[in-house]
């Protein structure tokens, strides 16, 4: 076998998104050399962060007084229940904590690097604190900050091994760069190179049959290798790796790294299926706390596709981001028609029973922007917010399928993103942030905290490994 190369570092962090970058940018910040490996090319860097579009923050606790959120009295406190209530409370309490303790620190921090935000929301139904980005323009500003400081980025290197040396710590990573195997020594290492859900193979083995044909909404190049890596050494799984956020998305959308393809404003109509049957509760809680397990639950419907209908009484509150065309009709049998649902008849007939069931006069109360209590009586499957009954022409339909964004399983971390091995003891010198970890989300997700997890975790495990390599 040929010899590696070899490089050494004080500190090797493997993964150039939101978690890996603020990691970066805090081990600089205490004068620590360090490498940072980034598996795609350079024009793809940045893993599922160059799609994203929002950070979620208790803007309760900003001190930055020439900001003007969309929701100004949004706390901390929201911020964990909202975690808490979307994965039913199975969310690790002590990692809630520090997400939502240490978010506004972390935003501020970031901010006073020079990053830019947009603060308003660009269209209604947010309910919770958010500021809003172009995820590919964030990465180039923090490498941009890490160059000048002397960080060394590797691109095409794809790291394959955890290196751990007799005395149980880790002393650092092996990866291919380039198509050549190399062994990044250090003194820490930080693992943050995302999540499983871009492979078809892991889709298929743990959300089952069809699953690798689900599309990607973000980068082709989290797939997982990471994770197992370090659990090949020891580490411990955490969190649900048979759920994922699986995002409500344009049916036309390309098959990996589509970005911001939603349609939100679902919540205001009906989703029906091809077998012309409504399948959830459209109104059921603000789009940012349905969205991302709505989307699997529209895969599993026949042809993994359903259709969204509204009239034009709340056809503007629709936001429309997929590649596809809205269609329309002036009937609701012509629309059904147009959209090509299986189900003609009874897809007309679930669309009157709805009509029938809705408050007529629930559009004096209609509020897009808070839960208005507008609620059918008498269906099987209620809507619960929103109900106001489809009879304005022209009708609109968007066809939707499910996205997969990131899957929910991980490594195991303490609050201090130190690594756990399977005996819940900390694996010295490596660290975890971000979608390589499990434990904080199940079931569902509240929009936008993704980013913020990661930002927080990426930093915390610098400060972790300041605190290990001065001891």
């Amino acid at each position: 076998m040929a010899p590696m190369d070899q490089e050494a570092y004080d500190v090797v962090i493997v993964g150039c998104g939101i978690a890996g970058l603020t990691a970066g940018l805090r081990a600089t910040e205490q004068e620590y050399s360090v490498a940072i490996l980034e598996k795609a090319p350079e024009a793809n860097r940045g893993g599922h962060t160059r799609f994203t579009e929002s950070f979620r923050i208790p803007t309760a606790d900003i001190d930055l007084t020439d900001v003007e959120f969309n929701v100004e009295d949004y706390t901390a406190a929201d911020f964990y229940s909202d975690i808490m209530n979307v994965t039913h409370y199975r969310a690790d309490d002590d990692l809630a904590s520090v997400v939502t303790g240490e978010a506004a620190s972390t935003f501020e921090w970031l901010t006073a690097h020079g990053l830019e935000w947009e603060y308003d929301a660009p269209h209604p139904g947010y309910t919770a604190g958010r500021v809003w980005l172009d995820g590919a323009e964030m990465i180039a500003e923090i490498v941009d900050v890490l160059e000048a400081e002397g960080v060394d980025i590797y691109y095409r290197a794809d790291a394959r091994g955890v290196v751990r040396a007799d005395d149980g710590s880790v002393s650092g990573v092996e990866a291919f760069v380039d198509g050549r195997r190399t062994e990044f020594s250090a003194d820490a290492t930080i693992l943050a190179a995302g999540d499983y859900g871009s492979s078809t193979e892991k889709r298929t083995r743990y959300y089952g049959p069809g699953y690798g044909n689900m599309k990607v909404r973000g980068s082709r190049y989290n797939t997982g290798e990471v994770i197992e890596a370090a659990m090949d050494v020891g580490a411990k799984s955490a969190g649900e790796f048979g759920d994922a956020h699986m995002a409500l998305i344009d049916a036309g959308s390309p098959d990996v790294e589509g970005g911001i393809t939603r349609i939100d404003g679902y919540q205001y109509g009906l989703i029906l299926n091809h077998d012309g049957e409504r399948f959830v509760d459209e109104g059921q809680d603000a789009r940012a706390h349905t969205y991302a397990k709505f989307g699997r639950r529209i895969f599993e419907q026949p042809h993994h596709e359903a259709f969204i209908v509204v009239d034009s009484t709340v056809v503007d509150d629709v936001a429309h981001m997929g590649p596809s065309r809205a269609i329309q009709a002036d009937s609701l049998e012509g629309l059904v028609r147009r959209l090509d649902i299986a189900n003609v008849e009874r897809a007309v007939e679930t669309i009157r029973e709805y009509n029938e069931a809705c408050d007529p006069d629930a559009s004096d109360n209609y509020d897009p922007n808070v839960l208005d209590g507008n609620a059918t009586e008498g269906l099987e499957l209620p809507k619960s917010n929103w109900a106001l009954p489809l009879e304005e022409p022209p009708y609109t339909g968007y066809p939707v399928t499910g996205g997969m964004t990131f899957g929910f399983g991980g490594v195991a971390i303490t609050p201090d993103a130190e690594v756990l091995d399977t005996t819940d003891t900390v694996i010295p010198g490596l660290y975890a942030a971000g979608n390589v970890t499990g434990g904080l989300f199940y079931n569902n997700y509240p929009g936008g905290t993704g980013l913020t997890n990661a930002a927080v975790f990426g930093k915390v495990a610098a400060e972790s490994v300041a605190e290990y390599l001065e001891s």
